[in-house]
């Protein structure tokens, strides 16, 4: 066999699948992984008759690609790409590219970016999204390093990407990590539409009282519109209608609620709150994680603390999708998505990696997780706009806030009322109602603060700091 077009080390799910769709698409691939019985079984089984080959040790995988070689890590973040990173580079020539396709916070790829490139090898952070059956068919991918370090792989990730009806779903990002850091929001986003779904169902099942083919019904509905035709809607309805093979029961009702966090989701947050973007829908989506985990002690609350008893509540006709119900959610869902783009503005300024808002959107409507019909309207927004200062003040998405504010306001207070929490579609009300108000009562905030501190305020009649002796 020829020299290898590709490399991959880390035969994981998403290795695995990744490493398939690369030779269904017409490249020939050497895989390594530590252990080298798992390299034997997936020759031996999904990889066998396939142009794939095995190496038993990292000198003889280097030794069996092309050059320059184009090494495809797919191994845990941290220090294990670090290890492997230091393992390999000794069989590396001038001009070998390696590639984490891992989930690694954006500031380890800055630093790995700059250390390899300063020895003359390439060095590409890219975020895959699509999870396993994504990686085998098409995902989204976000690279980011050098453009020269992007046009080695160009060929061969155009090509694996997910296609849209305007190209592929992968774009050159832009330098050092941020090809990591919009896989990092892009999750953030897909934490927070996760949350307002599942808020959703809470209201369906323990207020407006159905059930969960009820519900599923609710969710094809909202499926076929084009504010919330998205990839997750669509498994929500698939997990909602899935039985219990033991006694055939709604299986979602069997799953423990505790949820858990890979890092991603908390990454955003803190990029948020360094960078002073609002993300308060994001922000509920992780604390409903965080809130989910502390099980025992939400049980022992259950019997301590009080609050209203559960009545059955009106949110419209399920047939017609819940209308009230379906306002709030679509809202909560522009949220997520608006602060997400936000939070990629405002980075995308400071660390001066000059993102194409429009291209991140485009990548976005096919193979990853947050696919949605709705990143078409959004590509269309920054495509008018490049300026835009937030998503929902375009013309479309402001439409859709005036028109669908009151249903959202109406379910926030009906969970409230009934005691039921509901953390994203309240910080959702609560973003829209902020960004909507032009006089905040931070005014008394900095006047508490001069007053305690003498850190000073400013005046809307004249210039200047101004601090007065309050006590």
């Amino acid at each position: 066999m020829s020299k290898a077009h590709l490399g991959l080390i880390g035969l994981g799910v998403m290795g695995e699948n990744l490493v398939l769709n690369a030779e269904r698409n017409g490249f020939s691939i050497v895989v390594y992984n530590r252990t080298y019985s798992k390299t034997e079984d997936f020759l031996n089984g999904r990889g066998a008759g396939k142009k794939i080959e095995g190496a038993k040790t990292l000198g003889e995988f280097v030794d069996k690609l092309e050059k320059p070689r184009r090494i495809l890590m797919m191994i845990k973040a941290g220090t294990a790409i670090d290890k492997v990173i230091e393992q390999i580079s000794s069989f590396l020539e001038e001009g070998d590219l390696l590639i984490d396709g891992g989930n690694s916070e954006f500031r380890d790829t800055e630093r790995r970016v700059s250390e390899l490139e300063s020895k003359n090898f390439g060095y590409l952070g890219m975020g895959v999204s699509g999870g396993s059956k994504g990686a085998l068919e098409g995902p989204s991918m976000m690279p980011g390093g050098t453009r020269d370090s992007y046009k080695a792989i160009e060929n061969i990730v155009t090509k694996m990407a997910a296609q849209v009806e305007d190209g592929p779903c992968v774009k050159y990002i832009g330098p050092g990590g941020s090809g990591h850091f919009v896989k990092t929001v892009h999750n953030g986003i897909e934490y927070g539409i996760e949350q307002i779904l599942a808020e959703a169902y809470d209201l369906m099942k323990r207020v407006a009282g159905i059930n969960c083919e009820e519900i599923a019904d609710v969710m094809r509905i909202w499926n076929n519109t084009e504010e919330l035709s998205s990839y997750l809607v669509e498994i929500t309805e698939v997990c909602l209608r899935t039985k219990d093979t033991y006694d055939k029961s709604d299986l979602v009702e069997k799953i423990v609620d505790k949820a858990g966090q890979k890092g991603t989701g908390l990454w955003t947050v803190v990029s948020a709150l360094e960078l002073g973007a609002s993300v308060p829908t994001i922000y509920a989506s992780l604390n409903g994680r965080v809130m989910s985990s502390m099980k025992d002690q939400r049980i022992l609350a259950e019997s301590i603390l009080q609050g209203p008893s559960i009545t059955y509540s009106d949110m419209g006709s399920k047939d017609k999708g819940m209308p009230l119900l379906k306002d709030a959610v679509i809202l909560a869902c522009f949220a997520s998505y608006a602060q997400g783009m936000d939070l990629l503005s405002i980075a995308s300024k400071e660390y001066n990696y000059q993102l194409d808002l429009p291209s991140i959107a485009q990548i976005w409507k096919g193979g990853c997780i947050i696919r949605a019909k709705l990143l078409k309207r959004i590509q269309n927004a920054y495509e008018n706009n490049s300026n835009i200062s937030n998503l929902l003040t375009d013309p479309w998405f402001a439409e859709q806030v005036n028109a669908r504010l009151p249903g959202l306001a109406r379910i926030v207070s009906l969970a409230a009322a009934n005691g039921v929490p509901v953390p994203c579609l309240s910080s959702t009300l609560d973003y829209i109602n902020s960004y909507r108000t032009s006089r905040l009562p931070q005014n008394l905030v900095q006047a508490m603060r001069d007053c305690f501190g003498s850190h000073t305020y400013q005046r809307v009649d004249m210039d200047g700091s101004f601090h007065t002796d309050w006590l």
